[in-house]
């Protein structure tokens, strides 16, 4: 954690500097750390960006105690698409990976979440909480019924995440209403292991902690994973029913701080 206390402000990207700002700390998380990559990293600028940015809303946490500058002060983003605006754009950045049909026939107002990630020295504070505060606020003042988005797994090795993935899907996988699928060319199953063979304390540990926040509050994924190569990750797609979530911890992150 920085040296002086945080001075925390959380609101969405208002101008190009803010958005740049949420790209720098993804470059820091998913480039930098992760060792991953794409066709719009900017290497030079030290900005992780894609094609759909400007069509998505960007919640930041910023920390004005961390540096004066204002391309550095940002710990924490979240990246949303209403499927309102997807209607209008013709896709979610999820579509890419996964099929949505279970989703976009389902008659649900849809939240898609991604590019989630947090600066490392704010990971064990209350940066998180801060976020899915806000974040429950926007779920439901807007009245959305699904939250969903990809997330990731570290590394392509499917051998070392046979494990955790097999308790994904025989644990969690979503409701054959709301199952969406990995694409077939990126396809990679996820029961590779028995039930009855999995270490599940063992297994847990290798889940990624936002992975496991969203099981926590009722998260499900869809079946098959997606190997991303180019960002070196395997990818989940986790879908969460707003309605499903436990009061208790609804009504602890609506009690937070909101944008």
């Amino acid at each position: 954690m920085t040296e002086q206390q945080p001075q925390f402000e959380l609101r969405f990207a208002l101008s190009d500097t803010d958005l740049r700002a949420a790209q720098r700390l993804r470059y820091r998380v998913f480039v930098e750390e992760l060792g991953s990559d794409g066709n719009m990293v900017d290497h030079a600028l030290q900005l992780e960006r894609d094609e759909y940015d400007p069509h998505y809303e960007h919640l930041m946490l910023l920390d004005h105690a961390r540096s004066d500058d204002p391309l550095e002060q940002c710990v924490a983003v979240y990246r949303l698409l209403t499927g309102e605006t997807a209607a209008r754009l013709g896709s979610f950045y999820t579509e890419s990976e996964y099929d949505l049909t279970a989703l976009k026939t389902s008659g649900k107002r849809l939240l898609e979440l991604g590019r989630s990630c947090v600066a490392p020295e704010y990971r064990g504070g209350t940066a998180l909480f801060h976020m899915w505060a806000g974040l429950a606020k926007f779920v439901f003042e807007g009245g959305y019924d699904v939250l969903f988005g990809v997330a990731s797994f570290h590394g392509t090795d499917i051998d070392t995440l046979a494990e955790p993935l097999s308790l994904l899907h025989h644990r969690h996988l979503a409701p054959e209403a709301l199952r969406v699928r990995a694409v077939e060319d990126h396809y990679q199953r996820m029961d590779l292991i028995a039930e009855a063979q999995i270490d599940r304390p063992r297994a847990m540990r290798a889940i990624p902690p936002l992975i496991k926040a969203y099981l926590r509050t009722g998260g499900t994924v869809g079946e098959g994973a997606f190997i991303d190569r180019a960002f070196n990750t395997v990818d989940v797609c986790l879908i969460l029913e707003t309605a499903q979530i436990p009061s208790r911890q609804k009504n602890m992150y609506i009690k937070g701080h909101g944008v």
